[in-house]
Parts: C-alpha cells; structure tokens; sequence
C-alpha cells in the first residue's frame, strides 16, 4: 500500500468548526478589536505555562522588569501596505517587552532594517514606550505566545491563524507580505491555499529574497529569520536584510506592483534581469 507523505505542517489546516474564540475574532471590526482577543487567549496551555513561568523566574540581566508573560499583540500602521509575518515572541524579549521583536537581538537586528528603508522611525526597539514607530508596516507573528525552544507545535500554529486571517481582512491596503522564515511563509501560503488562491504549497519553496505573486492576493517575499543562529553565523547579515526591505520600499512606491505577468522572483535573478 503506498501511503502518502505527512507533513506536521499539514495540521495548521483550519478546522471545519469554529472555536467561540474563533467566531470572536471573525467579527471584530478593527485591528484594535482583534489584539484585545490576542491579549486574552489562552487556546494554548503548554504556550501559557511557559510565558507565566518565564516571567516568574525571569533572567538575571531582566530582573528589575516586570515580564509582560501575555500572547503579544500585533502593532503598527493601521494603513499599513506590508505585513511582516514572524514566527513567536522570543522569551526574554517580546514577552518580556509585551511588543514584536522588541527587547532582544533579533529585534535590534530588524528594526535598524527597517529604520535603513524608511520603514520605522527609529533604528532601535527597547520597550513599548520607546516612542518607535512603524510607517506602512504592520508586524505580527505565527504565535502569539512564546513557545518553549522557540518552537512552536503544529496544533499551536493552528490556533493562532484566525487572529492572522483577519488581520489581513482588516488591511485594505495591503500590498505585500514579508515572511521572516519557512513556518513564517506557510502561514501565510495556508490561508491563500484555503481561500482557493493556491492549490498545493509545493510550488513556493522557501528562500531568502524569493517573491512570490498570486491572482488576488498580495505578494509573499520570503526573508530569512533575523535569529540570533542566523545573523551570528553569517547566514543573515545587515546587509542583506536592509538590501531586502529597501527593495520592499522601492515596491511599495511603485504603483505598478505587483508586476503584470511575473508569477515568482528572486532578488539576485530580479538584480541580473531575469524575472520569471
């Protein structure tokens, strides 16, 4: 019997019932509406455990802070045209901060991307009251808790996807999607594929610089995490994340992008003219 190949990712599928949550966060009228159900789940009580007691036990260079030890909300320009898609609150830093990618390395690396391309107002992010700004940008994550090694479970990224659905519903103008790593993208890519814009993911592999454009629905530029692995070994460095959000600025004040006709793209191919 030949029996076909499973994914653990193959669980994010969204479930035929909706949870009382789920029907919450499908009616909420703003993105404002939705962090507020953010805030308050507790759909995950592996994820929880795991928050509270970090922010209980704290680490010593944290332990004057009270941790925030909540699901972090998404934050930005409620007008925002790009969505940047992470994939969990770091322990010790959104967790502790109650921001995206604020408090730790990885934030730090981000942000000055970012604040490179005109993307935020300052090229740091230290707590929520730091006075940053993201300008066309909308930041959220996969999770919304902080898992434990960074990794959160199938099941766990599951429950997560409808605060992600319907903050793409409440982003009219949106107009490109940046995934910062593989889980990253097929969040995304799951959506699309549920709302008939895409048959099989198969078909968008993940890689750094790769963009992706749909019939309907905004493109996908695919980034490598900005983790602390990542950026120390070289893999990621400051130049090439500020070379791939100058280039999503460029996109952004382009009124033709997406680009007629073009399905995929690599930065290098795009640099040497050679679209597909």
């Amino acid at each position: 019997m030949t029996r076909k190949a499973h994914s653990p990712l193959d669980s994010q599928r969204p479930p035929s019932v909706q949870s009382p949550l789920e029907t919450l966060v499908a009616q909420a009228d703003s993105l404002a509406g939705v962090q507020q159900l953010v805030v308050g789940c507790e759909r995950c009580p592996r994820l929880r455990e795991h928050c509270l007691a970090t922010a209980r036990d704290k680490r010593r260079a944290y332990r004057d802070w009270t941790y925030w030890g909540k699901p972090v909300p998404a934050w930005g320009d409620s007008q925002a045209e790009l969505l940047l898609i992470g994939l969990a609150p770091g322990a010790h830093g959104a967790n502790r901060t109650g921001r995206m990618f604020t408090g730790d390395r990885s934030g730090d690396f981000l942000y000055r991307a970012l604040w490179e391309a005109g993307l935020a107002s300052q090229p740091e992010g230290t707590h929520a009251d730091d006075g940053q700004m993201l300008r066309r940008v909308w930041m959220t994550a996969s999770a919304r808790c902080a898992p434990p090694d960074n990794r959160p479970s199938p099941k766990e990224l599951q429950q997560c996807q409808p605060f992600l659905r319907r903050e793409l519903q409440l982003l009219p103008r949106l107009r490109l999607v940046v995934a910062l790593g593989g889980i990253a993208a097929v969040s995304y890519l799951r959506l699309l594929q549920e709302q008939g814009e895409l048959r099989t993911l198969a078909r968008f592999p993940f890689g750094h610089g790769r963009l992706y454009q749909f019939p309907k629905a905004a493109p996908l530029l695919c980034c490598y995490h900005p983790s602390q692995q990542n950026t120390s070994t070289g893999r990621l460095t400051a130049a090439m994340l500020a070379d791939l959000f100058r280039q999503a600025a460029t996109w952004l004040d382009d009124p033709a992008f997406p680009h007629p006709g073009v399905t995929s793209l690599h930065l290098q191919e795009q640099a040497k003219g050679r679209p597909r």
